[in-house]
């Protein structure tokens, strides 16, 4: 932390210079009495101010693992004063860019003692922001010196965009077969494994389970599964032109929504799952089937903006590295049929598609969305109507990290029922 002294202003030393030049040419009582009183006041407000300047301190801590858009958040302003001088008046100016959260505070510390301060906030816009750094000021009582500290600490906040809880959006599966139940005598067989058994005579050698066969001294083979399990690629249009309204009820907020919500399902029913998103900064994300794609999912549509690139030049660019028969799943608002002759060209190289279209007309928009989604599903191309109040529903309410809720009971005791799991403060770095 670094410390600044600061004289509020020049007319008390001009004052102070101007009754001892007078005093020197013409003694007199009264300038004596002035210059003693203001002068008196000019040495106590230096030394007041000198005391506060190198003894107070200031440290942030922030608690709850927060993560996505709703949760609550919550910081503790610890301010130490070992001064001889008590901090009549201490303010702390937050420089978070937080959106809507603003952490500057009022209070005073008496000498020797500490004061904390809790300051609550909510996350409610998903990107990547700076908690912190903070600027502690403060004085003499009589305003004449202005002690400013300031702490540097300070991190970086990712707000993850919710996932909410969907309808039954049937995505079309991919693959040779399609995807569904094992089948014993399919032609077709995935690489993945089922399961494993015990090795009976008549069964193929390339299937047996090595791991299992070493672990248990006995053959093993793998029980396949009888449908391949093609890969989700999410493709989310985030074309400029296609966006309206703007803030938390965009179409591009619901997209994103849409997005994490559909990749969350996708991995969570064990398939791989890739992103792909045409804007301000092209992502490509490979289908992976692990936790940790989760989360480089959730952060690329925590920082996705809009861009330029057309949905239909995306496609062009980009349409032969989806892989053959993968299913695609296109989110867009974009009612223009330029895209759809793109669709179709993947569709003839096997990749399955199905488009979320979301209405622009629930959004406060024109269009005949109904007209475009007949048009796919005569094509063969699996579309669903997405409308607001399919992603605005009452219990979708995400983000409760950082929550607590009460209960009280007949007798007025008050207890809780739920509390946020992660409770610990850390201090900023």
């Amino acid at each position: 932390m670094s410390a600044k002294l600061r004289l509020n202003s020049w007319v008390l030393p001009i004052v102070v210079g101007l009754l001892l030049v007078l005093q020197v040419i013409d003694p007199s009582r009264a300038w004596k009495t002035l210059l003693v009183i203001l002068g008196g006041a000019w040495l106590v407000g230096y030394l007041w101010a000198r005391g506060l300047t190198n003894h107070l301190r200031l440290t942030r801590e922030v608690r709850y693992g927060w993560v996505q858009v709703g949760d609550e958040l919550e910081e503790r302003f610890t301010v130490v004063n070992d001064s001889f001088f008590p901090a009549t008046w201490v303010e702390i100016d937050d420089h978070s860019t937080l959106p809507g959260y603003q952490a500057s505070l009022a209070t005073g510390v008496s000498s020797h003692s500490v004061n904390e301060l809790l300051s609550r906030g909510h996350c409610s816009r998903r990107g990547l922001y700076i908690l912190g750094g903070t600027r502690l000021l403060s004085g003499d009582p009589l305003g004449i010196y202005t002690v400013s500290i300031d702490n540097p600490a300070s991190q970086t906040l990712l707000v993850l965009p919710p996932v909410v809880p969907l309808p039954s959006i049937d995505v079309t599966p991919g693959g040779y077969l399609g995807e569904g139940r094992p089948r014993s005598h399919s032609p077709e067989q995935t690489v993945g494994a089922a399961g494993v058994r015990a090795y009976q005579p008549g069964d193929a050698l390339r299937l047996i389970h090595w791991p299992t066969t070493a672990k248990h001294n006995q053959t093993f083979i793998r029980l396949l599964d009888g449908t391949p399990a093609a890969d989700w690629w999410i493709l989310l249009d985030l074309d400029a032109s296609a966006q309206i309204v703007a803030g938390q009820d965009s179409i591009e907020e619901h997209a994103v929504i849409l997005a994490a919500s559909l990749a969350d399902r996708g991995l969570r029913s064990r398939k791989a799952v890739g992103l792909a998103i045409n804007g301000q900064e092209v992502c490509w994300k490979p289908p992976k089937e692990n936790e940790s794609q989760r989360w480089e999912i959730l952060r690329a549509l925590a920082l996705a903006r809009p861009g330029e690139l057309s949905l239909d030049q995306y496609l062009e660019c980009n349409g032969k590295s989806f892989g053959k028969r993968a299913s695609l799943v296109v989110i867009t608002a974009n009612l223009s049929a330029g895209w759809v002759a793109g669709l179709a060209k993947l569709q003839w190289r096997g990749i399955v598609s199905t488009v979320m279209l979301l209405d622009p007309v629930s959004f406060g928009g024109v269009g005949n969305s109904g007209g475009l989604a007949a048009q796919l599903r005569q094509m063969g191309i699996s579309c669903h109507l997405i409308s607001r109040d399919l992603l605005d529903r009452p219990e979708a309410h995400p983000g409760q990290g950082g929550r607590w809720e009460w209960r009280t009971s007949v007798t007025g005791k008050i207890t809780p029922i739920r509390k946020p799991v992660d409770t610990e403060w850390r201090r900023l770095a």
